[in-house]
């Protein structure tokens, strides 16, 4: 068995089903709606790139996902960067979405196409996250958060993507 590269220490699918937990459980927090599914490949776009990761973590969350681009957008090619990292990370996006429901993290409803993030039982001992990963927790918190204040098309416009 070869050793991981840098890369594949941090682009894996356990980061990403967590990442994608976090992200739901973000959108959820307001009203308990679920975000379509497609809404998940924005997300490890957004967050494994460490400059877009650091305007996220920098932005208040009630500042929301318009001042977010708008930061982001100071260099316009940031912003367009967004949906090639999208289409880069489909791979891992879909490997973490699997892995995600295989642990019970994530519900996938085939028929509606929405995304649940199940909450853990109270039975469970609340995990200790380490220090290296809660900023990018509370990143996809916050992202996710910040999604379901808006529509599909807003959110797509608002970060220059296509679906």
């Amino acid at each position: 068995m070869r050793p991981l590269n840098e890369i594949e220490i941090v682009q894996n699918p356990a980061l990403g089903a967590y990442a994608l937990w976090r992200f739901g459980l973000g959108y959820q927090s307001e009203d308990g709606r679920t975000p379509l599914l497609p809404l998940s490949f924005l997300v490890l776009p957004l967050l494994l790139h460490r400059p877009t990761l650091d305007v996220i973590s920098s932005t208040l969350k009630p500042s929301g996902l318009t001042l977010f681009a708008a930061k982001l957008g100071k260099e316009r090619e940031k912003l367009l960067a967004v949906h090639e990292r999208a289409l880069a990370l489909r791979p891992l996006t879909l490997q973490s979405i699997g892995l995600g429901i295989n642990q019970r993290l994530l519900t996938l409803d085939y028929t509606t196409t929405y995304i649940r993030a199940n909450t853990p039982e109270t039975s469970v001992r609340k995990a200790a996250v380490p220090e290296r990963i809660r900023a990018f927790s509370g990143a996809a918190d916050k992202v996710g958060f910040w999604f379901a204040q808006l529509s599909f098309q807003q959110i797509a416009s608002i970060l220059a993507v296509e679906f």
